[in-house]
């Protein structure tokens, strides 16, 4: 009764449209009321000192960042940099939109922003030279969600807090799996370009252009290094190493590009403020949620279903990634990543799944609810930007769909992927 009166009245408020959030909160409520004895301030106490977390003060830091750097002339400088190193192949401006989400996803931490600051100079500039419209913003849409792979992470630090991980481990461990996905998805953009005559961006590879813009491009890619470098040399934690971030993005935009004014700056904080007023509602939130789960005994009951139907973990592992793709596409990534890390992460920890390549498969799942309507955030962002309906595309995206799935899988059954450098760096 408790299972069905909690995950009912959640399904039956996403249906009718009410915001995650507000449904997450009046389905824990409705189940205290008809089905424990709990007393209902539990879940204002729950939603409220859940936020009091260090390491959760790392995911304002790390949206304000991504923000000022999309002000402050660091995505046009990458753009750059991967227009030399990719552009002259077929299909280069749908390379090079891949290669720059991948650098600017290790500045950002979000599929959201990744979006907004490639695709504003890309997706224009892709209709421009005859590229399909759907499909140039539709590459743009799955490349972006490599944003949350590649470190730093949102979701990597949130599952790290809600799953007792390291968040410099899973840092760690999604470097491999993010450059999978973005090679596979520079094939699929090779493979799609081919077929339609998608010409290149420029005419020639030129070292010269290489070492040039790599150059101008300099202290924009510094940043990664910075952030890593610093939490695993000892210098500061994640949640530190997301204020560096703020700091240098201020001071290169500001005083280096010269193209962030103080204007820009208040902006990004004002944006960063509405942004992450509405992720700590739905974290709060999702945490007493869950909290009301595992009181009931809920992810017990889940667990116990999943390893009556099998005790091999590859099963179970690819059970777990058809639920997670459903689920990605109707739920938004930090409510799922918080409602559904404690029910699964005890299944497979129980079947010798280890809990950072579980980080990673989860995030991977979830990346690609980014881009499935009905709530493809990239896909409304790249949307807004192409001004192409959502509708042309969802149906440019199904081949790139098909191959993150692919790239998924691979992440899924080769767990060295994802364990090899938290091992290496632990091991040293």
């Amino acid at each position: 009764m408790t299972i069905l009166i909690l995950f009912g009245t959640l399904f039956l408020f996403i249906i009718i449209n009410v915001p995650i959030a507000i449904a997450l909160g009046l389905s824990s409520i409705f189940t205290i009321l008809f089905a424990t004895n709990m007393n209902l301030s539990i879940v204002a106490q729950r939603a409220f000192t859940s936020l009091d977390s260090f390491p959760l003060m790392a995911i304002p830091f790390f949206m304000l960042a991504g923000i000022l750097m999309g002000k402050g002339g660091v995505s046009k400088r990458i753009l750059n940099f991967a227009s030399a190193l990719v552009g002259w192949i077929v299909g280069g401006l749908a390379m090079v939109t891949v290669v720059a989400c991948m650098f600017f996803s290790a500045i950002s931490g979000s599929g959201p922003a990744t979006v907004a600051a490639i695709g504003s100079f890309m997706i224009p500039e892709m209709r421009r030279r005859n590229y399909g419209e759907g499909f140039a913003a539709a590459i743009t849409a799955a490349s972006g969600s490599i944003g949350v792979i590649i470190p730093p992470s949102i979701p990597f630090v949130l599952y790290g807090v809600v799953g007792s991980v390291s968040v410099g481990s899973m840092f760690l461990a999604g470097i491999i799996p993010g450059i999978i996905i973005g090679i596979c998805l520079l094939a699929i953009s090779y493979v799609i370009s081919k077929k339609n005559d998608y010409k290149p961006a420029v005419e020639s590879f030129s070292i010269r252009d290489v070492v040039r813009t790599f150059w101008e491009a300099k202290w924009a890619l510094l940043i990664p290094f910075i952030i890593l470098g610093g939490i695993y040399g000892s210098v500061f934690s994640p949640t530190e190493a997301a204020v560096v971030a703020v700091v240098y993005a201020i001071l290169i935009g500001v005083f280096v590009y010269r193209e962030l004014s103080w204007k820009d700056v208040y902006d990004a904080l004002s944006e960063a403020a509405v942004i992450n007023g509405a992720t700590m509602i739905i974290i709060g939130l999702s945490i007493s949620f869950s909290f009301l789960m595992t009181s009931e005994r809920v992810p017990m009951t889940i667990a116990e279903f999943l390893t009556n139907l099998s005790q091999n973990p590859l099963v179970i592992l690819l059970l777990i990634n058809i639920l997670l793709l459903v689920v990605g596409a109707f739920i938004d990534t930090i409510s799922a990543l918080v409602v559904l890390a404690p029910i699964l992460l005890p299944v497979v920890t129980d079947l010798g799944v280890d809990p950072v390549h579980f980080g990673v498969i989860l995030v991977a799942n979830l990346a690609i609810g980014f881009i499935t309507p009905p709530v493809g955030v990239n896909l409304f962002v790249a949307s807004n930007i192409s001004g192409t309906r959502i509708e042309s595309i969802s149906k440019a995206i199904l081949p790139i769909l098909l191959m993150l799935i692919v790239s998924l899988l691979i992440i899924t059954f080769i767990p060295s992927l994802s364990l090899y450098l938290p091992e290496l760096y632990n091991g040293r």
